[in-house]
C-alpha cells in the first residue's frame, strides 16, 4: 500500500454478489467517541474537500475492516449468534491495545491511514477467524495478505493521481491514536456509495 499508483480508480463499481439492498456480515473495528481518531479524519476531509469526485468519510462511518462472514440471506442467525459467543470467548484472551493511523497514503481506490503496530490488530483478526472457525467448517476470506488501515476517502471515478498526491502533500496532520478494546459484528451495505451499518454485537476484548 506504501507504492503510490500512477492513476486511481471508481472504489464504488459493484463486486460480485453484491447490490442495493443486500446486507453483510463481517466485523469491524469502529471508533466511534474517539476523539484524536475523528481529529484527523476531519482535517483529511478539510484538506481534501476541494478534489472532486472523492468520497470523505464521516466520523460516524470510520472503520478498519477485519474479517466477513456471509450474506445475510445467506447465514441463519443461529449461525451468526454462535460466531458472536464464541468471538466473546476468544476475544476475552486478547488484551486492548492502542495504535496510531497514519499518515495517509493512495491505493488506487482510496485514500488510508495504515494502522501500526500491526500485530495487535492481527491478534484481533486471528481471534475472531478461530470463532468463525469453530462454528463453520470453511473460514471466509484469505488468512494472508491483511493490512490494517482505516480508509479516510474513497476515490469515485476514474483519474490520474497526481492531483491527490500533490494536495496530500500539503497537508501535515499528525497520526492518530486509536484505542483498540473491542471489536463489532456488523450487518453492512454500500446502497449510497458509502459503507453504512448497522449494528449486531460488540465484543469487547480482555
Amino acid at each position: 500500500m506504501t507504492t503510490q499508483p500512477e492513476r486511481m480508480k471508481d472504489h464504488w463499481w459493484w463486486r460480485p454478489g453484491w447490490d442495493v439492498g443486500r446486507r453483510f456480515y463481517t466485523w469491524h473495528l469502529t471508533f466511534d467517541g474517539q476523539t484524536d481518531v475523528h481529529r484527523a479524519a476531519a482535517a483529511y476531509r478539510e484538506g481534501l474537500a476541494e478534489l472532486p469526485d472523492l468520497t470523505l468519510i464521516p466520523n460516524r462511518w470510520l472503520h478498519l475492516t477485519m474479517q466477513g462472514i456471509g450474506f445475510v440471506n445467506e447465514v441463519d442467525e443461529n449461525t451468526i449468534q454462535d460466531i458472536a459467543s464464541a468471538a466473546a470467548t476468544r476475544l476475552a484472551q486478547v488484551p486492548p491495545a492502542e495504535v496510531e493511523l497514519g499518515p495517509a497514503v493512495i491505493h488506487p481506490e482510496a485514500i488510508l491511514l495504515p494502522a501500526r503496530p500491526e500485530k495487535p490488530i492481527h491478534a484481533v483478526r486471528n481471534a475472531i477467524r478461530a470463532a468463525i472457525g469453530d462454528v463453520l467448517d470453511d473460514v471466509p476470506e484469505r488468512a494472508e495478505g491483511f493490512t490494517p488501515h482505516v480508509s479516510v476517502a474513497y476515490n469515485a471515478a476514474d483519474r490520474q493521481t497526481e492531483p491527490v498526491a500533490q494536495a496530500l502533500a500539503q497537508l501535515d496532520i499528525p497520526p492518530a491514536k486509536a484505542h483498540i478494546t473491542s471489536a463489532e459484528l456488523i450487518m453492512l451495505h454500500r446502497d449510497n456509495r458509502m459503507y453504512e451499518w448497522t449494528p449486531h454485537t460488540q465484543v469487547p476484548l480482555g
